[in-house]
């Protein structure tokens, strides 16, 4: 008789509930809905929410147009900025996805509308760790073979763009096609009621291994260009803006990194706590300030590149100095910078071969 009764439990937890709505889920895995994200609270953080994406969008597509239009900026290495600013962007598209699908709405999704608010989510947070992680490669290179910029041609870069991607959309779409709990209602995590714990677990301790990869890497750069700096700087006959170049770079690259990890670690641990079925770390409370975490990690992007590159910010100036012209009906005049370019391009990408002539040491390595 307690043999039947358990296959019968055993068959009632393992029936697939692909008919359900999310509802279901919740209940099942005592979520909270977001029953205090009503009314005035629930208008409040959607406005603050749309002026984001709204700064997102328009920022993001600043270093998109930045990258495409100066020509200084033609190198592996902003074309891996300017990959890491379209996944910004897609976050802004995830984000409003999501304001239209939280709250009390929760409840009314189906399963395959909430695996794509999800989805969404997590697809444009491995598409900037990818990048994070990508342009840690191309810094290596460079640095190795001391150059500025790496020579990577635009095919292998064009690839690697490609391949984040495909990663990123991967991931994504890993609990959509099966890791999830959907037939174990047993296994439903509390934060995301249709994804599986092991599965959080898995892709919590994947992302926190890769930071701690990338934070030694970047550390490690930055430790070998400054002592190389300070040993060739003696030997070089150019100018103190060349021989900061690449510090800079390293400046700009270990700013966006760490705001990536301030914004994104915490969330990862909450995730991971609930994975790890931690039922006493009260994770519902502070789930939504660390979303709203992750938010700003895309509007300080485009923030840090202003302050962090002049050249940048100088570009960013001029094209909306240059859109303002043209609703005014004036004829906005070609940027200088693309006249310069070339001169400048000259200036960065030899500084290194112009520390090789002028010092022994370098010959020798």
């Amino acid at each position: 008789m307690n043999s039947q009764m358990n296959a019968r439990f055993n068959f009632r937890m393992n029936v697939c509930h692909y008919d359900k709505r999310m509802d279901f889920f919740y209940n099942q895995s005592n979520s909270q809905t977001e029953d205090d994200w009503t009314g005035t609270k629930l208008i409040l953080v959607l406005c603050f929410g749309a002026c984001c994406c709204l700064f997102i969008f328009a920022s993001n597509l600043l270093v998109i147009a930045a990258v495409i239009i100066n020509k200084r900026f033609h190198y592996p290495f902003y074309y891996l900025l300017a990959n890491l600013a379209a996944a910004d962007f897609f976050a802004g598209i995830a984000y409003v996805f999501l304001m239209f699908h939280t709250g009390p709405v929760s409840k009314t999704l189906t399963v395959n509308r909430w695996f794509l608010r999800q989805g969404l989510l997590d697809t444009s947070m491995t598409a900037s760790l990818a990048n994070l992680l990508v342009i840690a490669v191309e810094r290596h290179i460079s640095i190795v073979r001391m150059r500025i910029h790496s020579n990577l041609t635009k095919r292998r870069v064009t690839f690697l763009i490609f391949l984040i991607w495909a990663i990123a959309i991967f991931m994504g779409a890993v609990p959509t096609l099966g890791w999830n709990c959907i037939c174990n209602i047993t296994t439903c995590s509390s934060l995301a009621p249709i994804y599986s714990r092991s599965f959080l677990t898995f892709w919590t301790v994947s992302n926190l291994a890769v930071f701690v990869i990338m934070l030694v890497v970047y550390l490690r750069i930055y430790m070998y260009v400054q002592r190389k700096t300070n040993v060739l700087s003696p030997h070089t006959t150019g100018s103190i803006s060349r021989r900061r170049t690449p510090i800079k770079l390293m400046k700009t690259v270990m700013a966006v990194l760490g705001a990536f990890v301030i914004c994104w670690t915490p969330g990862m641990v909450v995730i991971l706590l609930d994975g790890l079925n931690c039922t006493k770390c009260g994770v519902q409370h502070v789930k939504r300030w660390f979303l709203l975490l992750a938010l700003m990690n895309s509007i300080m992007n485009p923030v840090i590149y202003s302050f962090k590159d002049e050249e940048m910010w100088r570009t960013f100036k001029k094209m909306i100095c240059c859109l303002l012209y043209k609703r005014r009906g004036h004829r906005p005049s070609r940027m200088s910078s693309t006249v310069n370019s070339t001169r400048s391009n000259d200036t960065t990408s030899h500084y290194l071969e112009e520390v090789n002539n002028h010092s022994p040491t370098l010959k020798k390595i």
